[in-house]
């Protein structure tokens, strides 16, 4: 299990942006996008673990008490 696997991870088809929009909720991450649904998730995988190693450097929490 990946330290990130704990996160939901939301990935759906926006009709107002006309793509696919993920994002995080349980760490307020938002904001990825684009046109392949795959990709975009991916790309979420990515922010979730960049956004965990940077709170682990510098000691933060997350949301979950996970650091």
């Amino acid at each position: 299990m990946k330290r990130t696997d704990p996160y939901l991870k939301i990935v759906e088809w926006s009709e107002e942006d006309g793509c696919y929009v993920g994002r995080c909720p349980e760490l307020m991450l938002g904001g990825v996008h684009g046109k392949d649904e795959k990709k975009v998730f991916a790309e979420l995988c990515q922010v979730v673990e960049e956004w965990m190693a940077n709170a682990e450097a510098s000691k933060e929490t997350s949301p979950t008490g996970m650091a």
